[in-house]
């Protein structure tokens, strides 16, 4: 095999491993993105399961059907929500 051969054969191995990269690098792209999408949806859903759990326990509370330990926890979510609300007050009063 003269020299000439040899630099053809590894310019077309070369040129194979770069379509095989850019194939691979679009993949590793569409991946991520794919990857993103699920993540957000993965946000939403839980926002709305805890959407939902404090819409049941607030029914429940309405309703007179939470035990003592219901009612204690949903008081403490209640202070938590209070607490919260009263920091970002005194952030926008600065």
């Amino acid at each position: 095999m003269s020299v000439d051969q040899q630099f053809t054969a590894i310019n077309d191995k070369l040129q194979l491993l770069l379509r095989a990269m850019n194939r691979l690098q679009k993949e590793n792209e569409r991946l991520k993105s794919y990857f993103e999408q699920v993540k957000q949806k993965e946000i939403a859903a839980i926002q709305r399961i805890e959407e939902l759990q404090q819409q049941s326990s607030i029914l429940q509370l309405a309703s007179g059907d939470m035990n003592d330990k219901d009612k204690k926890n949903f008081e403490k979510k209640i202070n938590q929500y209070i607490k919260e609300i009263d920091k970002c007050i005194s952030f926008l009063s600065q």
